[in-house]
């Protein structure tokens, strides 16, 4: 690098990070996630304003592939926090009504999403249409699993039944979601690495039987010291970036190494370690390196060649996306009795998608599923259906409804779902 371009990405990158906390605390004040500003701020500075006279200015082509490493970065560590937070004790007990629920609320807008790519897939001539129309199912039937967690905490809904029940069907379409995109990315790869994916069966192998005994042993450590060290932090990311590693060589997406390394972090009698790691290396991942994949991710979106015949194709994105998921997770309660209201604001919960479906978009787009007309319409969905949530749960289940849920969660004892 020369000493301009070290100039101009630390001017970025401080740039990225004021604008992304100012818009991030003005939708806190619209009591909306901070997710939703920090998506505004990459969109702002992206070429949909000005014909990218800003984004020219601001980020100048030769600092972008070093803003695009950061943001990699981040996304990896994010994914590792995801499956952190993924308690696997929520894939558990649940019974009949969370799998139908959760079934319902990924077949249903996987089905539209599929019938729609088959539409789509005439007027944006994919190259590789069986996994345009898998990548389309799977990305309309995604729910952000660390989004929805955060409108549960701040509506004080985290250890409600309602908000156990959103917490473990979300949780349940993560898995499935990735999944369905772990295929799409094996379908579509090209090339003479092809090979490579025969490796995945011995990297699993490796992880379930050698890398997790020694997160256990981690685990252990922290126990006997009693205070997170930098020793283990180094030891956590090291190993959360070296398997995510492992997945991109062999070319499944760096993003599936990072998610597998947090789901096999040690979970009986380290609570309290899970907690330190998401605050300590939770918080330079959003503060410092998700902000510049947001931009990024900006960057990529142009609203501003978007025609009648664009705004048809996202009307038909968003009832896809909106309806599939709504009507398929409404259906699946009201299966097992649920009553309408609470059956009504489950499927609103559902609906939300957030950062989750950016970094789904992303892959898309690096794999040529997308071009860039429809992934910028799909994050305007992205962002529609994340910042709905809040106002419709508000009107759905009023507080008055959340108070008695608390209430009852104290009789029994509290309902613990960890956000």
């Amino acid at each position: 690098m020369t000493s301009s371009q070290v100039t101009t990405l630390l001017v970025d990158v401080a740039v990225i990070v004021l604008l992304a906390r100012a818009l991030g605390a003005l939708a806190s004040r619209f009591d909306q996630p901070p997710v939703i500003g920090e998506v505004f701020a990459g969109i702002l500075v992206g070429p949909s304003l000005f014909h990218g006279a800003i984004s020219d200015t601001l980020f100048p082509t030769d600092v972008r592939p070093f803003l695009t490493a950061l943001a990699n970065i981040g996304v990896a560590v994010f994914m590792f926090i995801v499956g952190l937070e993924l308690d696997r004790a929520l894939l558990r007990g649940r019974g009949r009504l969370a799998a139908t629920v959760s079934i319902g609320s990924i077949l249903l807008p996987f089905g539209f999403g599929t019938a729609l790519a088959l539409y789509l897939a005439t007027t944006h001539n994919p190259t590789h249409r069986l996994g345009f129309v898998l990548f389309m199912g799977a990305a309309v039937s995604v729910t952000a699993f660390p989004v929805l967690a955060r409108i549960l905490t701040d509506r004080r809904m985290q250890h409600t039944r309602l908000g156990g029940l959103a917490l473990t069907c979300a949780a349940v379409d993560d898995v499935l979601a990735w999944s369905l995109l772990a295929i799409v990315v094996t379908i579509t790869g090209s090339g003479d690495d092809q090979w490579r994916m025969l490796l995945m069966l011995p990297y699993l192998a490796l992880m379930l039987l050698v890398v997790r005994p020694l997160l256990r042993r981690v685990g252990e450590a922290y126990l006997r010291a009693g205070a997170l060290t930098p020793g283990t932090i180094g030891v956590v990311l090291a190993g959360l970036l070296l398997s995510a590693s492992v997945t991109e060589w062999i070319g499944l997406h760096f993003i599936f190494g990072a998610f597998l390394f947090g789901v096999l972090m040690p979970r009986d009698g380290t609570a309290r370690l899970r907690d330190e790691l998401l605050e300590k290396v939770g918080q330079v991942s959003t503060v410092l390196l998700l902000p510049v994949f947001f931009v990024i991710a900006g960057l990529k979106v142009d609203l501003s060649a978007v025609g009648l015949g664009g705004l048809g194709e996202l009307c038909l994105i968003l009832l896809a996306a909106i309806g599939g998921k709504f009507v398929g997770a409404f259906a699946g309660a009201r299966l097992n009795r649920l009553p309408v209201r609470e059956a009504a604001a489950l499927a609103t919960l559902m609906n939300t998608r957030g950062l989750t479906e950016l970094i789904i978009l992303s892959v898309g787009l690096q794999l040529g599923v997308l071009d860039g007309a429809l992934y910028s319409l799909m994050v305007v969905m992205a962002v529609v259906t994340t910042a709905m949530a809040g106002p419709l749960l508000r009107m759905i289940y009023p507080r008055r409804y959340v108070q008695r849920d608390r209430e009852e969660a104290v009789l029994r004892g509290g309902v613990v779902s960890k956000a």
